[in-house]
């Protein structure tokens, strides 16, 4: 009994030290960053050039078909949420619904859900095969800054499709619940721009910004955290590891999202 009672102990203890050391990388490559963005020598074109290679390549080669993607996402809901709201006798706060829905709540969720999926945890797969092959520190026996010329492009290309998507995919949402509700036609535009306004309060606004912000970090510094620092047996990493990272962004994003309901609804 105390055998088992010792190694569950032991077992709880590993558990909560590994949580606590992957918690530890994640806050502790986000200050990198925040230290690498406000160092000078980071805009020296030397530094910048690979930065913006790496936010035109994942940004432009997902662009396209997130746009689509969200347009066809829009158009259901708004069809669903109209119809549903017209049978119950409340067709004047459709367009409202559609609005909360799509632009606060799914729009930028998705952008950072697929931008997770397309770029930030592939750029971690990336780092994890640089350093699984040695290369990482033969590297960094040369003297190269990899957490500039490496960790940081990847950070920041993360960060910026992910707010890029998520204005862009705002701004196709508005026009699709528009075009669904009121057709091809400038006579709903006033009311339209009323009903805007009325929901993008301050506070909304301000809510919605901060979301959209504190989602993309997420999704950009914990899938690369989980890459780089991420433990090895054998030249492998650990089984469970890359799950364990998707676990602690997914828990992150969930977070943010119960935040920002009751920053909105509360």
């Amino acid at each position: 009994m105390r055998s088992i009672q010792r190694s569950l102990s032991l077992r709880i203890w590993h558990a909560a030290r590994d949580i606590a050391l992957a918690w530890g990388r994640i806050f502790y490559l986000a200050a990198m960053v925040w230290v690498l963005l406000l160092s000078p020598s980071t805009y020296r074109w030397q530094s910048l050039r690979p930065i913006l290679q790496r936010m035109y390549k994942d940004t432009a080669s997902i662009l396209l078909g997130f746009t689509i993607l969200a347009a066809l996402i829009c158009l259901v809901i708004t069809r669903i949420v109209v119809v549903t709201a017209i049978s119950y006798g409340l067709s004047r706060y459709a367009l409202e619904m559609v609005i909360r829905v799509l632009v606060l709540e799914l729009i930028p969720l998705t952008a950072a859900l697929f931008v997770a999926m397309r770029c930030t945890i592939p750029n971690a797969t990336e780092l994890a095969l640089i350093r699984q092959s040695g290369e990482w520190g033969a590297r960094q026996s040369r003297g190269e800054a990899l957490m500039r010329l490496e960790v940081l492009p990847r950070v920041i290309s993360g960060l910026y499709a992910c707010v890029t998507l998520a204005a862009l995919s705002c701004v196709v949402a508005l026009v699709t619940a528009y075009i669904g509700v009121y057709g091809f036609t400038l006579a709903g535009l006033p009311g339209y721009t009323r009903m805007f306004g009325h929901v993008f309060n301050p506070s909304v606004t301000l809510v919605f910004v901060l979301k959209t912000w504190l989602s993309s970090w997420a999704v950009a510094i914990i899938p690369v955290a989980t890459g780089l620092y991420a433990h090895r047996t054998h030249r492998q990493m650990r089984p469970g590891e890359e799950l364990s990272g998707l676990a602690r962004m997914f828990a992150v994003l969930l977070m943010i999202e119960l935040a920002s309901l009751m920053g909105n609804y509360y």
